[in-house]
């Protein structure tokens, strides 16, 4: 039975194909917003890349002419073999988490199944192949890179990429829509609106750029990281050489130096450049709440969407603080993945093991917000009246250029004069053009200033947004 997801994302059918009893809503109410993250990494995805890595090792294997008990596998026979990997399915995943309840370890049961798939086939005599001079270590580091790469750069990424490319079409669009900017929570220097948002797509923009410079690696090693069974068995092979080549071939970085483990610092570093990201969509999150609480923006209304259980006239601003609340429970746990996976005792413990199971959780949360917020932001509309309306009551801000104008025309203090004008008040069109005209600039200034407005004090804001790309 297929999902059916309410206006926001969420699955409003409680017959879905969902787990009403799930313990967490990553699985439960925003099944649909995870479900494409969940075919990456999930215990199903670690399954299938543990299956697929198998595989390949043993077809890499039969292609070194040196180990001649192993014959080469030709491409009809490889194609098979990764027919494994490729319809990996639920009878599949049934069958190892089967055999793992026989052994209570999972990744002897993926060795066990694969090794399954080849009896009463050619390959039967050379079963023992699979997992050939691999500890677990091996084939998990990269099964997990795989998904932790394919997860950040096809699910989580793109939904970033999407919220900054709004953000910049709106920049765009409101480039010269003069705003009053708020510092410390009081009227301050106008700027444009545009200007504002494309703050947050450039700071995006420099974030995604990183993304997309890290690494993702895997190390096939043996027990400690020394090749010591695959000396002992082909003493006279370049196992270095030939790990380097396995591993790249999955498109990770190789990394030379390990104990048992892949020592995680790449994770760390994928964890907090999506932190990052995650902060500053959390910063826009908070602002674009506070631009809809003072009437900059209205909220598009959802046809049957209520806003309150008493008070119906209630559009609350729901999607930056569902965003809100994800993005937070996402940095926490990445957090805890990157400052806990690159910690471990001597040549390994099960602690990270553990608590690599968590990274769909942190990830999940994170889609889950960016979905929210870019829900959010396309409801957002423009009240343009308002906005005028708020800067023509706040000719005061003119304060800060004109002090500037004067200290260059060499006045007798003139912050103190502005001060004493308009310090926690307000200055009115009239008041401040009163105050020009008794200034002791010469005419040519004092026409120039009088004729400025609040909505014309934004400086070079619009011109500022082309530094968004």
């Amino acid at each position: 039975m297929s999902e059916t997801p309410s206006p926001d994302g969420r699955v409003a059918d409680p017959q879905a194909d969902f787990a009403a009893t799930a313990l967490t809503s990553l699985d439960g109410r925003y099944r649909a917003a995870t479900r494409p993250l969940a075919e990456r990494i999930s215990e199903f995805a670690l399954m299938r890349n543990r299956v697929r890595v198998e595989v390949e090792w043993f077809v890499f294997l039969s292609g070194i002419e040196a180990i001649a008990e192993l014959p080469p596998t030709d491409a009809a026979t490889a194609a098979r073999l990764r027919a494994l990997h490729v319809g990996f399915d639920d009878a599949a995943f049934a069958r190892i988490k089967a055999i793992e309840r026989r052994t209570n370890h999972d990744m002897k049961a993926v060795e066990y199944y694969v090794k399954e798939q080849l009896d009463g086939t050619p390959l039967q005599p050379y079963r023992e192949f699979v997992h050939f001079a691999c500890t677990s270590e091996d084939i998990n580091n990269i099964s997990y890179a795989l998904m932790l790469r394919d997860a950040v750069r096809e699910v989580w990424r793109p939904q970033v990429q999407a919220v900054r490319e709004r953000l910049a079409g709106m920049a765009l669009q409101w480039r010269d829509v003069a705003i009053l900017t708020r510092t410390h929570g009081q009227p301050a220097t106008p700027s444009t609106l545009g200007k504002e948002i494309a703050v947050f797509a450039f700071r995006l923009q420099r974030q995604l750029r990183a993304v997309d410079q890290l690494e993702f690696l895997g190390k096939i090693n043996g027990a400690t990281g020394t090749f010591s069974a695959h000396v002992l068995a082909y003493p006279g092979l370049d196992w270095e050489t030939l790990s380097r080549a396995f591993v790249e071939s999955f498109g990770l970085v190789h990394n030379p130096l390990t104990t048992q483990i892949e020592p995680h610092d790449f994770m760390a570093e994928a964890f907090h450049a999506m932190q990052r990201v995650h902060t500053i969509c959390t910063d826009l999150c908070v602002d674009a709440w506070l631009y809809i609480s003072i009437g900059y923006f209205r909220q598009r209304l959802v046809a049957g969407e209520v806003g309150s259980s008493t008070m119906p006239h209630k559009v609350n601003p729901i999607d930056f603080e569902n965003a809100e609340a994800n993005f937070g429970l996402a940095n926490a746990t990445l957090q805890h993945l990157a400052t806990k996976l690159p910690v471990s005792r001597l040549q390994r413990d099960l602690s990270d093991s553990a608590t690599l199971r968590s990274i769909g959780s942190a990830i999940g949360h994170g889609c889950v917000a960016l979905t929210a917020l870019l829900r959010g932001l396309g409801k957002l509309e423009l009240d343009a009246t308002h906005i005028a309306r708020v800067l023509d009551g706040a000719w005061e801000i003119l304060g800060e250029g004109v002090q500037t104008v004067m200290r260059k025309a060499g006045g007798d203090d003139p912050y103190d004069q502005m001060k004493q004008l308009t310090r926690g008040g307000t200055l009115t069109r009239e008041s401040y053009l009163a105050f020009i005209a008794a200034s002791d600039l010469d005419a040519a200034e004092k026409r120039r200033l009088s004729a400025v407005t609040p909505a014309d004090y934004t400086g070079r804001a619009s011109a500022l947004v082309d530094n968004v790309t």
